[in-house]
Parts: structure tokens; C-alpha cells; sequence
């Protein structure tokens, strides 16, 4: 059977494009597998997927005792349903190991990079397996988009090196490609509230806490707040259906590199204590905060746990 391989639930363009980029390599290497996606391919993502023109992955909503490779998550919660009952056979990350166990031992690579086409980068490279233009476009597209154009916390020297390499041989400028795609993906006006909170939104587990944390990128935080209203009805009804303690919405100004957040919740006062802010109507503006990972989850998990 086809090996399956894809990233977490509501997908950004690290997780698309590596779970096509994984399915290349493996491929290349003699494997069957197959790249797919669990959620809706946004608007960033469709521009690198038609820049480089590779199709997006198929759209499953479950695996049923199949053998997979994860790439950029580990977090059950975060995975496709059935995911317990699968066969892990690969993990390929860069984020924290929480609530992730096997049954049978298997090969597991997570690094403190800011992006997982990094890694990939670098596993090519390993195996002596070429990395064709659109494949490097595809990686090179999912370390800008997750290093927000190299100005996140989480951007390291690795992520830097491996775009500039993997820039070559896409035949791009990484600077102008990136700033083009990052607008691309920045328009809200469009977007419904609920599809505002699912573009880019993780739950974790923070002591015995369920936390929802969702991000947008913007270039107009201001375009996001004036549908404050709309946003806390729509997240105070995902709260009521999932059970969640807090719900975190991060807008974040990619070109100022600053962030706005909308937090609500039973353990609301948690932001406060994480962030040393006093809400707002329930909002507060974290200064030269951009990243989740780096800048958000930690701080409310020290505070949580």
C-alpha cells in the first residue's frame, strides 16, 4: 500500500510543501508514497504551488491503519484523525514532542530550524539525491513563509544558508519572491471570521489545558479588528464546541513585525501573565512578536503547565 505523507490540520505552506517535497524524495529513493493535505490550501501557498506549477496534494479527512510519514508536526492532536491507529513510519519536524508515541520504533528527525524544508534540504543532500527547480522552489517558499522573509525569532543561520541555495537553483530572487508571495497570502477582506481563524490554528495540550492558538498575517492589522465583534462570536463558538480553556488569535503585520492579539477564555488572565500585558476588550499589542512557535506557545506553557 502507498505510504501517505502530509502535515498538520489547517495546512500553511511549510506543511504543503513538504509533505509534496517528502513524497519526491522518498520516491527518489524507491519508496511508493504519496504527498496529501488535511484542510484547505490558502491563498500564500496556492501562489508558491502555481510560481513552481505543481499541483496541490489530494485532501483526505482521515487515515485508517495506514503507514505515514509526518512532516512539520508530531502532536496527535494536530495530526489526522485515526493517526493513533496508524503506522508511523517517518517524522520530519522542527517544533516541540508532545502527546506522540509509537508502537514500533521508527526514524525521527526534529531540529531547532525555523522552517522543515530546511531539514529536507538537507536530507537530499544526504542521499546525493538532485533537487530539481520546482522542488527548491517549493522548500524555498516554506522557509519564507514560516520565517516571515527571515525576520522571525525562529529564523536561523541553517534556514538562511538553505535558501540561498536552494534560491540558485530555483532561479528566483528570494527577496522579491518572497515579499511577493507573503502579500499573496495577506489579504483578509475576503475571508469569512471562521476562515480567518483556521488559515493557520494549532491546539495544544498545556498542562491539563486545552489552548487554541490561531495566526494571520496581515498587512493591515487594522482591517482585522474592525470585524472584532464577528471574530469573538466565532470564537467563542469553536470554544463552546471543543471544550477549549483559551483561544488566542495572532495577527500578525508582516512588514512592521509586530502583533496584535484577540485572546478569550476561561484562562484569560493567562495572557496576561505570559506577555506582561493588561488585555484590552480583550486584545493587547505584543511588540516585535511574529513568531508562535518561539514567541506565544512557550510563554503561555511556562504560565499554563
Amino acid at each position: 500500500m502507498t505510504i501517505l505523507t502530509f502535515g498538520h490540520q489547517n495546512p500553511d505552506t511549510d506543511t504543503i510543501t513538504s509533505a509534496l517535497v517528502m513524497a519526491d524524495l522518498q520516491n527518489a529513493a524507491g519508496k511508493e508514497v504519496e504527498a496529501v493535505r488535511l484542510g484547505e490550501v490558502s491563498a500564500e501557498t496556492q501562489y508558491a504551488l502555481d510560481q513552481f506549477k505543481v499541483q496541490a496534494p489530494r485532501l483526505i479527512d482521515k487515515v485508517e491503519k495506514q503507514t505515514v510519514i509526518l512532516v512539520d508536526h508530531n502532536e496527535f492532536q494536530q495530526s489526522a484523525p485515526g493517526i493513533e491507529d496508524a503506522t508511523v513510519l517517518m517524522v520530519v519536524d522542527h517544533h516541540r514532542i508532545s502527546n506522540f508515541e509509537t508502537a514500533a520504533p521508527l526514524y525521527y528527525r526534529a531540529e531547532p530550524v525555523g522552517c522543515t524544508a530546511t531539514i529536507l534540504n538537507k536530507m537530499y543532500k544526504e542521499n546525493n539525491i538532485e533537487i530539481k527547480p520546482e522542488i527548491a522552489g517549493l522548500m524555498l517558499s516554506a522557509i519564507i513563509s514560516d520565517t516571515l522573509l527571515f525576520k522571525s525569532p525562529t529564523c536561523t543561520e541553517e534556514d538562511v544558508k538553505a535558501a540561498e541555495e536552494l534560491e540558485r537553483i530555483a532561479g528566483i530572487s528570494k527577496e522579491e519572491y518572497g515579499l511577493d508571495m507573503l502579500k499573496a497570502g495577506a489579504s483578509t477582506a475576503d475571508k469569512t471570521a471562521e476562515e480567518l481563524l483556521n488559515i493557520d490554528a494549532k491546539s495544544f495540550s498545556m498542562g491539563e489545558k486545552e489552548v487554541r492558538v490561531a495566526q494571520v498575517n496581515t498587512v493591515d492589522i487594522d482591517e482585522v479588528f474592525a470585524r472584532q465583534e464577528e471574530l469573538e462570536n466565532a470564537i467563542n463558538a469553536e470554544t463552546a464546541q471543543n471544550g477549549y480553556d483559551l483561544f488566542v488569535l495572532v495577527v500578525t503585520d508582516i512588514i512592521n513585525s509586530d502583533s496584535r492579539i484577540l485572546a478569550l477564555g476561561q484562562e484569560q488572565e493567562a495572557v496576561n501573565k505570559a506577555f506582561n500585558v493588561a488585555l484590552d476588550k480583550n486584545t493587547a499589542l505584543l511588540k516585535g512578536v511574529v513568531s508562535r512557535k518561539k514567541q506565544v506557545v512557550p510563554q503561555l506553557t511556562d504560565v499554563l503547565s
